[in-house]
Order: C-alpha cells, then structure tokens, then sequence
C-alpha cells in the first residue's frame, strides 16, 4: 500500500517541495519512527530538503559529513547502515526530534540509505526512532528497495527543475530552486519565496540591480546569489565597501591610476572595474559614494568606458552592476546628496530585502543555521532551543535583522558554556540566555571596555585618554544603534566614513 502511495505521487503533478514532503511523511508511517529526513550533499555538507519529525530550525542546519560519525557511515557505503540502540557515536538529530525536543535519546534506532542520482552520490536518507527494536532486519531491507523510489523522486524533480530553467532560458539555463545550491538564502516564507522568484529572473539580465534595505537583511548574500545565477557566474564577482573607501582615494580604487597620477602612485595600478572585467561589480553602501566619483560612475554605466586616473585614453569594461544600500536614495537626491541620473541608472531594478520580522518562522531556520555553526565551533555535541526561546525570537522585533540574530545565537551558546554546561550533553538555549531585552538597548561595541566608558567609576585619566575613552563610547554606541553599520554609524556622529574608520583605527576598535 505505501508503496502504490509513494508511486502515485511520483504520476500525480505536484510541486517539488509538496512531493518531497509527502515523501518523507510516508515513510514515517510506514515505518512507524519519530523522524525522517532527506538530505542532499553540498560539497563535505549534508542539507534537509525535506523532514518530518524534527524541530522546525533543524531545517536550517547544515550537516558537516566529517563531523557527524554517523552520516559519514552512511554516505560511505551503498547498502543502508543500522546503528546498535547502545552504539556511542553521537547522533546528529539529539535533541532535535520534535516530540522530545531538548531531550536526550539514551535509547533509539537509526538507520540511513544513501542515495546516488545517475551513478553519482547524491545525499541520504535517514530515518530514526525512539524506541529500540523499531527498525528490524525486514525494516532495513524495505528500505533498500523503497530507496529506489526515493531516488525516482529526487531524479524527477530535478528534471522538471531543468525544464522550467529552460523554459525561463533556452539559451542558458539556470539550476536553482531547492535541489541545486542557491547560495545559502534560508528560509520558507511567502516573502523570500516571491523574492527569489523575481530575482531569478533579473538574475539571466544585465540590467542593474539596487538592493534596498535595512542594515543586517543580507544585501551582500543577496548580490552573491545575483551573481551565481546570472550568465556571468564563471566571472568574477568583485565586491567594493564603498563606506570604507577614503574620498581622497575613492576614485583610485574603482578606476584606477597610472604611474605618477598622485604623490606615491609609483607603478600603474588597475582598479576594482577591471578586475570585475567581464563579471559583476557589487557597490555596496553605494550611497556614500562622494559625488565626483558618482560623475565618473555615471559615465561608466552610459557607455561602459573607464579612465584610471592620470590617464590620457579611458578603457572599455564589460561589468555588470549590483548596488546596495540601506539608505533612502530618493531623499539623498533631495538634499544633493547623491545624483539624480546616477540613481535613475542604478534603480532600473530596485529590489527591497525584506526585514527578519516579515519573514515569518524563518527566524527558527536561521536560528537552527547558527546553532549548527556554534555547534561545530564550539565543539559541542548538541545545542538547541527550547520552546520558550523559539517564542521569544519569533516575538522580537529585530532591528539588527539576521546579523543580530547570529550574535545572540553566538553569545548565548558562549554564555551557556561560561555557567559550567558540558560539552558532552545536548545543550538547550532558554529565553534569558538570548537576552533578546538587552539587545534592544543602547550599549558599548564589542571591544569596549567598562573602565573606557566615562560613566564607569574609574580615576582621573589624563586628557589625552579621557578624550580617547569618550570617544571610543560614542562610537560603541553609535554602532549598537547602527546595528553595526559603519556607514551609519558615521551619519549619526556626522562624520565622513572615511574618518571615522581612520579614527577607529586610531582607537583601536578595528
């Protein structure tokens, strides 16, 4: 019966996402466990495509092959592996089975198949339960053969893949979308998903292409991802902070120079346009381009020509632009901040990022991401979060986006081990650990010592570092309401970028 179940589907026309989810469900019934999952290889990384069973951030973790003993086992051999219930090496799913989430599983089954797709490894599929005895001889070699029609499923959906990136681009067609690598943009909501749908297709343009956002969204792996599903992927992908460059040498960077163009130019030196020659340019925090170099910029985007600086011919490059910002352009047209037709060129597909509190649950997925990294790092067996902190995060507001979320995963994994937890145990995050409260406070940047803060009760320093401890506070402070953004950062201490990196440097805060 399950077996017609499953073969139905295969017929039936569903989506692929839809089609791999029944998939795995019914192998849960069949085989009456607490979890399966269905994992494809990305390099030395496992990746859920589909699962029932587990905690919903475990979508979001990436399973390192040499670090899971188990997995490894499994992907290196072609008949399924079956793990004794007493067998010590550590499972990658404890803790995460959403039955007994933050538990430990001192007692179950597990077993996997490894899959291959036209004679090659593909991923895994692993199955696991609570109770000892659940997979027997006659489970293992039913596995085996429904293992076949997993395989089936997987090879059809990479076939319609192919044929709807074919349908979108007969001349080059892309593969993206759930079975090959998008670039690691996590996440299932409604918002993500239309997203990536309309920069699919932009991404198969030379059109360029301004993200738009709030600091912390992604804008950079958003540009990345542009960039590896566009015609120039083999090209190089060249990035410019244009935040960090000093306007006295802003012009060099991008353009370039001769010998002798400036004091201390003394040999020829192409800029960041040639390097990109024939790939994409990714500008970002491009409003803080000073307004000569967006003159120049201009006239690149025209006619595709540039001119190092002291040069007498300019050069032509093939570059495709990507731009990025977190600030309103149109208003820095306004107050003659940034150029009208720069904008107007830049802008002729602008693309919001959605912020992290318009994306539903996937905070969880990119929770689950972190806490595989922590986990890794930090050498830990496992590290969850229990309901309560799944709760608190789906609760906060999020005004650093996805790279506050990192930090908090990051610090509360650090702060869980400094009370005396042991690395050897699954190890569950609760809400007063992610401080998700003092996140939302103005505080000292990292790095920023109590006895630098003038509030401190410290003695009487010298002028020169009572001065030094001032600032260092106000630009810690800057930062956190910043969410770290230099840029920013810079705008509300109305300094130039350029200066305010000088003088961190100074301080010793970079």
């Amino acid at each position: 019966m399950m077996q017609e179940t499953l073969l139905a589907d295969l017929a039936a026309d569903l989506h692929h996402t839809v089609r791999l989810q029944r998939l795995v469900q019914t192998l849960q019934e069949r085989f009456r466990c607490g979890a399966v999952v269905l994992l494809r290889l990305d390099d030395d990384s496992l990746r859920p495509l589909a699962a029932v069973g587990l905690v919903q951030e475990a979508l979001g973790r990436r399973f390192v092959v040499a670090q899971h003993p188990r997995l490894a086992a499994i992907l290196s051999q072609r008949q399924p592996a079956w793990f004794e219930p007493d067998s010590r090496l550590p499972d990658p799913y404890d803790g995460l089975l959403a039955e007994h989430a933050g538990e430990p599983l001192p007692v179950h089954d597990c077993m996997g198949v490894s899959l291959y797709l036209e004679g090659r490894l593909w991923g895994a599929l692993t199955l696991d339960a609570l109770h000892a005895g659940t997979f027997d001889e006659q489970a293992r070699r039913d596995l085996q053969r429904y293992a076949l029609i997993v395989e089936a499923a997987v090879r059809m959906t990479r076939l319609e893949q192919e044929n709807r990136s074919l349908r979108l681009a007969r001349s080059d067609a892309l593969e993206t979308t759930l079975i090959a690598d998008d670039g690691e943009i996590l996440g299932h909501s409604a918002v993500i998903r239309e997203l990536l749908h309309e920069l699919k297709v932009v991404a198969d343009s030379e059109l360029p292409v301004l993200l738009l956002g709030e600091t912390g969204v992604g804008k950079e792996l958003f540009a990345r991802w542009l960039h590896r599903h566009s015609r120039r992927r083999n090209k190089p992908l060249v990035h410019v902070n244009c935040a960090a460059l000093p306007e006295s040498l802003a012009e060099s960077e991008l353009f370039g120079h001769v010998k002798g163009a400036f004091s201390g130019a003394t040999t020829d030196r192409p800029g960041r346009f040639e390097a990109a020659n024939g790939g994409t340019l990714f500008l970002d925090e491009v409003g803080e381009l000073p307004l000569t170099v967006q003159a120049k910029l201009l006239r690149t985007l025209q006619n595709g020509e540039i001119q190092r600086l002291g040069a007498d011919k300019p050069r032509q490059v093939d570059v495709r632009i990507i731009a990025a910002t977190n600030r309103n352009l149109r208003e820095s047209v306004r107050d003659g901040l940034f150029r009208a037709d720069l904008y107007h060129r830049l802008s002729v597909y602008p693309a919001p990022i959605p912020p992290l509190r318009e994306r539903e649950n996937d905070v969880l997925i990119l929770a689950g991401h972190f806490l595989e990294l922590n986990r890794a790092r930090l050498g830990l067996r496992s590290v969850r979060l229990s309901p309560a902190a799944e709760r608190a995060l789906l609760a906060y507001a999020w005004p650093g986006n996805v790279r506050e979320l990192e930090h908090v995963i990051s610090r509360a994994a650090l702060r869980l081990l400094s009370r005396g937890a042991s690395r050897g145990e699954i190890l569950t995050l609760e809400p007063e650990l992610l401080d998700l409260e003092s996140a939302a406070l103005d505080g000292p940047a990292p790095g920023v010592t109590a006895a630098a803060t003038p509030a401190a009760e410290t003695a009487l320093l010298p002028l020169r570092e009572a001065i030094d401890a001032c600032q260092r506070d106000a630009i810690g402070r800057a930062l956190e309401a910043s969410g770290e953004n230099w840029a920013q950062a810079a705008r509300l201490l109305e300094l130039d970028p350029s200066n305010l990196h000088k003088l961190a440097r100074r301080l010793k805060m970079k």
